[in-house]
């Protein structure tokens, strides 16, 4: 299959192939996310050498792994002694990597390095050494990738030994968006509606792996309750591998994630705090920052932007789907999910799920609004009832607009075309009177719906809404 999506990464990837000079790279991302076939696929004419970390093998199983290959890429019919030390195995791999014209780049890559690096193994400080006098020096490119994200951005790409500041480019590699996940299905040769697409993303999320499970012919839900609750079904316990493949010590992310799954507006960091009883400090920053940076959760500062009152959302596809329906089923019928969807509870989740999907594609609702050119923050509200303005209300997306105007979204997935009521528009016009009294804006506020298929042409409507988009948006 052809690499989808990615052109951003793929033209950086390139660049380096094109100069002459040494490149450092780590590429990071969370499991499943296609890091490796990326990689494969950009360098694949380049590449002159590969080494995969064996998960929780010891320092003399990784060395013979590295002769493995040694004799795979350079062998020749003769046959390397395995090396006693990293040391003596970059030496090897300089020394044969010598022998070859050096006119053309030449790419050598080292996947899963956290595995690679061991306690007390010496292959971090025996890749510095190699690449501060050796490797830095020649026309090539050494690519670092791991799932393992805290123990790269700790080791590689914020160390503070022989490797610090020694990295060219961070590559984080994000799950896809829509409008890639219907690029994917569709190289697959499964064509399905953009409202079964959503459906399907809003439980599994843009990872490329899980995506590569659907199965063509069937409907989304078919396809929910065969990989996430069929017995065999490959999602039906990935919750329980995710976390601790990514972390070193996995045990407070997922306090966190579980905390966060509990309420659909989201926390602040010291409602979190409580939740989970972790200790304020640098260590739960960290663990913050990382389940950011992998795309875990997603942070909504406000439109005043007080960092005090920064909401902390679980928007993981997969993880919400999981802690939500999938947790605690001890055997779930054949018919599980068309069970569950039926519920009111799934239209609550469905709700929140929407919105999530919304917020990580506000690109997508900006160039809708064609305002893509425009400087914009995007921004949660909170507001409590005060002497201010009598009434409290929530926005979880606006888009504050450096041409004077400020967009209120409102999202709502319905089977059919959506309605506003008489008590919905009532609540609409508290948002909207309520942020200009509340923030005292000299800005102009738009109301902007997003709804799956259209809004009904009401009194409401007419009265109301100034931009009216359905989920074609997100995938043009």
């Amino acid at each position: 299959m052809k690499i989808i999506g990615r052109k951003e990464e793929i033209a950086m990837m390139e660049s380096y192939i094109q100069d002459d000079k040494a490149h450092l790279v780590a590429v990071i991302g969370r499991r499943r996310v296609g890091k490796t076939f990326l990689i494969r696929e950009v360098y694949k004419k380049f590449k002159v050498f590969e080494m995969t970390g064996l998960k929780g093998a010891d320092l003399r199983s990784q060395l013979t792994n590295f002769t493995l290959q040694m004799n795979a890429y350079f062998g020749n019919g003769n046959q390397f002694e395995q090396p006693d030390s990293w040391l003596l195995a970059f030496n090897l791999l300089s020394n044969e990597i010598q022998k070859q014209e050096n006119s053309t780049k030449r790419v050598l890559f080292f996947d899963e390095v956290p595995w690679i690096a061991g306690k007390k193994s010496g292959f971090t400080e025996a890749l510095a050494h190699w690449w501060n006098n050796w490797a830095s020096q020649q026309n090539i490119v050494v690519v670092l990738c791991g799932s393992a994200a805290s123990w790269m951005l700790e080791h590689v790409v914020n160390a503070k030994g022989g490797l610090h500041n020694r990295i060219t480019k961070l590559i984080t590699l994000l799950p896809f968006n829509l409008e890639e996940t219907k690029l994917f299905l569709k190289a697959k040769n499964i064509e399905i509606s953009d409202y079964q697409i959503i459906q399907l993303y809003m439980a599994i999320g843009g990872i490329p792996h899980y995506l590569e499970q659907i199965q063509k012919g069937k409907s989304a839900a078919q396809n929910i309750q065969e990989m996430c609750f069929d017995k065999d079904g490959v999602l039906r316990n990935e919750f329980e591998n995710l976390y601790p493949a990514l972390f070193d010590n996995a045990g407070n992310h997922i306090k966190i994630i579980k905390a966060l799954s509990s309420k659909s507006k989201g926390f602040e960091r010291q409602e979190i705090l409580d939740t989970t009883g972790i200790s304020d400090g640098g260590t739960f920053s960290k663990i913050l920052s990382e389940l950011e940076s992998s795309g875990f959760i997603t942070t909504n500062l406000p439109l005043e932007n007080k960092k005090k009152e920064t909401l902390y959302r679980l928007t993981d596809e997969y993880s919400l789907f999981y802690l939500s329906f999938i947790e605690g089923l001890k055997a779930p019928a054949k018919d599980e999910w068309m069970r569950i969807s039926q519920e009111q509870k799934y239209k609550i989740w469905c709700g929140y799920a929407f919105e999530n999907l919304c917020m990580k594609h506000s690109d997508k609702i900006k160039n809708a609004l064609g305002i893509s050119g425009v400087q914009t923050s995007i921004n949660s509200y909170l507001h409590k009832k005060s002497d201010v303005f009598n009434k409290g209300f929530q926005i979880d997306l606006l888009i504050d607009r450096k041409d004077d105007v400020i967009n209120i979204c409102e999202m709502k997935f319905y089977a059919t075309e959506f309605t506003i009521s008489a008590d919905y528009a009532k609540n609409l016009r508290t948002k909207k009177e309520g942020l200009k009294i509340v923030t005292d804006t000299k800005k102009m506020v738009h109301l902007t719906l997003i709804t799956t298929y259209g809004v009904t042409n009401n009194k409401h409507k007419l009265d109301l809404v100034d931009n009216d988009f359905t989920i074609g948006i997100f995938f043009d």
